[in-house]
């Protein structure tokens, strides 16, 4: 793999080099949320490229030999931040060989810098798991939060390139007037999931059910990163009939049949969930992936 990387990247150094003023600015993102930001904030300045495409479990993005190719020419890096990446993005940046994008490089565009995470845990051990010493990473699944990404987006195109810097602020601040809308018009048609309690594969929907006014019961995992035992599936199931839990939320990258076990158990609806845009053809941007999530969340809980 390492002979790969290292016969692309000298064939990519065969090519032409542009100056900055003649072509569009290259941004790779981690994520295709982040791409769509991007693509937003910086208009047609930009060319932007996913590494995930959406489907994948972020945890395990496939370390492509292409991917090393792609952040070698990028201007820019996005990524989620919070250690999201750390299982795949910290190689291709090794591989990948560009200085502009090495973390506290100003190329390195961390889109959780304004945001506050969930569920910092009070000391690391690896016997609970796949624990995130930053706090939950899944800050993507609230539009607001949502937001926070887009500006800091727009601050790092704008330290990056600032002749471009009030062009990427503008529409940053129209990309999140048009976010407002769409937040609002979510408040009310989510109104029924208030107080609903739901139990996903990961905890990956604590942004989302902070944001709704849903609570998080509990996680099909044992602990993060860890599968289940019988012993925990058991008891699960158990606390939720006491508790009355309405939801089983399967994120899409995860197997089904556990979920629909529990949910057959106790009783409660199975709702299959993306967790990035582009984890189902209706989740073609930003957008319409919070709006799709919103919807069937909704419609679960109502029958509507």
């Amino acid at each position: 793999m390492k002979r790969l990387f290292s016969v692309l990247l000298a064939l990519v150094a065969l090519l032409p080099a542009h100056a900055a003023g003649a072509r569009k600015i290259r941004v790779v993102a981690t994520i295709p949320d982040l791409a769509d930001m991007a693509r937003h904030v910086g208009g047609d300045r930009v060319e932007v490229t996913s590494l995930a495409t959406g489907v994948e479990d972020i945890h395990y993005v496939p370390m492509k030999p292409s991917f090393a190719v792609l952040l070698n020419r990028a201007d820019v890096l996005v990524l989620v931040g919070l250690e999201c990446e750390h299982a795949f993005l910290p190689g291709l940046l090794e591989e990948a060989r560009n200085p502009r994008i090495l973390r506290d490089a100003p190329g390195y565009i961390d889109s959780s810098v304004y945001v506050t995470p969930l569920e910092v845990p009070t000391r690391i051990d690896r016997g609970l798991g796949d624990i995130h010493p930053m706090g939950n990473h899944h800050i993507n699944l609230d539009p607001e939060r949502g937001k926070l990404m887009v500006r800091a987006i727009a601050d790092g195109l704008s330290r990056n390139f600032p002749e471009e810097a009030a062009i990427f602020q503008k529409n940053a601040a129209a990309y999140n007037a048009t976010l407002d809308e769409w937040i609002a018009r979510w408040r009310r048609q989510a109104a029924p999931l208030k107080g609903k309690k739901l139990v996903s594969y990961h905890a990956s929907l604590s942004y989302f059910t902070q944001r709704f006014g849903m609570e998080a019961f509990g996680t099909i995992e044992l602990r993060p990163g860890i599968d289940p035992t019988p012993a925990h599936i058991a008891d699960l199931i158990e606390r939720m009939r006491r508790a009355h839990v309405n939801i089983v939320v399967r994120e899409r990258q995860y197997p089904a049949g556990l979920a629909e076990t529990i949910a057959r158990n106790t009783g409660a609806k199975l709702v299959e969930l993306p967790v990035m845009t582009g984890g189902v053809p209706e989740a073609r941007d930003y957008i319409s992936f919070i709006d799709y999530d919103v919807r069937t969340m909704v419609k679960a809980v109502t029958g509507g």
